[in-house]
């Protein structure tokens, strides 16, 4: 997923400063020599050289370089990627501190009654038509967009992504309803020979037979597009969005800048902030980007921002979890072959989505992907930032705070069973880079 990578200048990264308030935070030299320097500057001078794993505590932040204090009572800069962060010994630990960023200009808080959204309020959550309406409403042009992240600095660069998905208007259905009908008496011998009776009804039999023999481009865009509204809208229904009109103002200008440096920026991308302490992020079909407040609040510069909604980009481009509607889908044909109740057909858009959602809740946004579809979208989203003109470096730098958050956190619980460790995450980032870009 990457190459090599770009390097913020100096004015850049040290607009953010992010300061201790208590404690430091262990980490070990990651690299063979790391140079520690006297300002968050290649160009300043050198404060001492460190040996990999040599230990350091990290003190703060400015951007993309990490304030380190050495055990002879040195004290410098060094890039987020020269060390790596260690877990906390307890939930939080002393890495709170490390966490008063720009972005939430407040502090992650890990309390006893930290709770998140969890399945059975995925599960259970009604539609919010007047929280799916605001977050709509608080979209911004392409061309709003644009002219921000110009105006910072930020310009649109020509990176090659491996393996990116880019729809194809279909030439021809990929199965026409003749082609469907012709796969009418396979579909009945494929129930019975898994013992779901004969005869089956010929309802049923079609279902399976639309469900094996896969969608056009058409269906499946128009599938994505009343999956997203049904799916974000009753994550809104579990958790609002947070009262910040800055905050999701900021998202959706750093988001629809990101988005339209993907292969698909036609989509209708919206994206906001909603009010839950847990970290992380949820991605549905069709474009509906939500981050969590205590995602939010981890994080700093733009840059960052950035590299947290790039990755969820990623699941919506590669239709990660539209596909995993896409497979029990077809499980669920079968099943429901069984029992001449078929609810879901795979040809009508809306009433697909509508039932799936309405049997399932938006629990999909809690299933774990492939862990390759995860490190795929990391990879995606240093593309995606490099795309952007700012520095796929940022999401390492996310990665390291979320580590320093502990295993054990409360905040992160949905996000570790959901996704591949955080230290694997970061093994695959050291090991690749992004064209174009340089560490």
């Amino acid at each position: 997923m990457r190459v090599h990578r770009i390097l913020l200048t100096g004015a850049v990264a040290c607009a953010c400063t992010v300061a201790i308030a208590a404690g430091q935070t262990p980490a070990t030299v990651h690299k063979p020599d790391v140079e520690v320097h006297a300002a968050p500057d290649f160009q300043s001078p050198t404060v001492t050289k460190l040996a990999q794993n040599a230990k350091v505590d990290v003190t703060g932040q400015k951007g993309l370089w990490f304030e380190v204090a050495t055990p002879d009572g040195k004290k410098g800069y060094v890039r987020v990627n020269d060390v790596r962060m260690e877990y906390a010994t307890k939930a939080g630990g002393n890495a709170n501190a490390l966490f008063t960023g720009q972005a939430g200009k407040g502090r992650v808080s890990e309390t006893a009654g930290v709770r998140g959204i969890d399945e059975s309020d995925l599960q259970g959550a009604g539609y919010d038509a007047a929280q799916f309406a605001q977050l709509e409403a608080n979209r911004v042009s392409p061309e709003s967009a644009s002219a921000d992240a110009n105006a910072k600095g930020h310009h649109a660069k020509q990176v090659a992504l491996a393996g990116e998905f880019k729809p194809v208007a279909d030439a021809k259905p990929k199965a026409t309803q003749a082609e469907k009908k012709g796969g009418f008496a396979l579909a009945r011998g494929l129930m019975s020979a898994v013992g779901l009776g004969a005869p089956a009804p010929a309802e049923s039999a079609m279902d399976v037979a639309e469900a094996s023999q896969g969608k056009s481009e058409a269906e499946q865009s128009a599938e994505e597009a009343a999956l997203g509204p049904e799916i974000a809208g009753r994550v809104l229904g579990a958790a609002h969005l947070w009262d910040n009109a800055e905050a999701q103002a900021r998202v959706n200008r750093v988001g629809r800048w990101m988005a339209s440096q993907t292969s698909r920026p036609e989509l209708p991308w919206s994206f906001g902030v909603i009010d839950t302490p847990e970290i992380n992020a949820f991605a549905a079909p069709g474009g509906y980007i939500l981050i969590t407040r205590g995602m939010y609040e981890l994080l700093g510069e733009d840059d960052e921002v950035a590299a947290v909604i790039g990755h969820e980009l990623s699941h919506v481009v590669q239709r990660d979890h539209y596909n995993v509607i896409q497979k029990q889908e077809q499980q669920s044909a079968i099943q429901s072959a069984a029992s001449s109740n078929v609810s879901v057909g795979g040809g009508i858009a809306g009433s697909m989505a509508k039932a799936y959602v309405e049997k399932h809740g938006a629990t999909i946004m809690l299933t774990s992907l492939d862990r390759d579809a995860e490190y795929r979208a990391d990879q995606a989203a240093e593309v995606y930032l490099a795309r952007s003109g700012y520095d796929p470096l940022a999401l390492y730098a996310v990665l390291q705070k979320m580590t320093a958050l502990g295993s054990q956190s409360g905040n992160l619980a949905a996000l570790y069973k959901t996704h591949p460790p955080l230290k694997d995450r970061l093994d695959r980032l050291d090991r690749s880079g992004v064209a174009g870009a340089g560490r």
